[in-house]
């Protein structure tokens, strides 16, 4: 795969043909935010053993922490798109909100 820049609107849009062309349809909301905090388990798994103190079981396999990231996005993604959020707005809303509530908090 090349190394492509894609922005928000463009993942947005790429996630929903994906869904609707190959996975068929998209799960429920609920079903998304069950299979989200899976993701989100999946990755402090790997993050506990890389980076904190617990250290992977004999058999364990080593997971990719950049494939488990990506989890995460795909599927906040489908969040967004499943409940009209314009993952692009929502950003730049949000570092708006943090600019303004932490601009001499670190200073």
């Amino acid at each position: 795969m090349n190394e492509e820049i894609v922005n928000l609107n463009e993942l947005q849009f790429m996630v929903d043909k994906w869904i609707k062309e190959i996975g068929k349809g998209y799960f429920s909301e609920l079903t998304n935010t069950a299979i989200l905090m899976e993701e989100v388990g999946e990755l402090a798994r790997i993050m506990a053993r890389k980076y904190g103190d617990q250290i992977s079981k004999k058999n364990e396999t080593q997971e990719n922490l950049a494939d488990e990231l990506a989890d995460v996005l795909w599927i906040v993604t489908c969040l967004a798109n499943q409940t009209g959020v314009n993952l692009n707005q929502a950003i730049l809303q949000n570092f708006e909100k943090k600019t303004k509530r932490d601009k001499n908090r670190f200073g």
